[in-house]
């Protein structure tokens, strides 16, 4: 089973996003957590670390794929205070 997490700010683009997401993925094949930054700022540095620009964003296996584009993780950065 792939492990997957989908990163998003609360914005209107990154819900629509995530509400696609999770329809559409398997959930027998994918283990996906959703962490929106409004409520688990401090997982921003794992965010970026593991590659993610801007959000929303889904990282799968390690590999970051960006959807759309809602923030960049330094918009992130100062409307949550991190």
């Amino acid at each position: 089973m792939s492990n997957a997490v989908f990163y998003h700010a609360g914005c209107s683009v990154c819900v629509s996003a995530e509400e696609q997401i999770l329809n559409v993925l398997d959930n027998q094949k994918v283990n996906v957590e959703v962490v929106h930054f409004g409520d688990q700022k401090g997982r921003i540095p794992e965010a970026e670390q593991a590659g993610v620009k801007s959000v929303p964003a889904l990282v799968i296996d390690g590999q970051v794929l960006h959807i759309n584009f809602g923030a960049s993780m330094e918009d992130v950065r100062k409307a949550v205070g991190a």
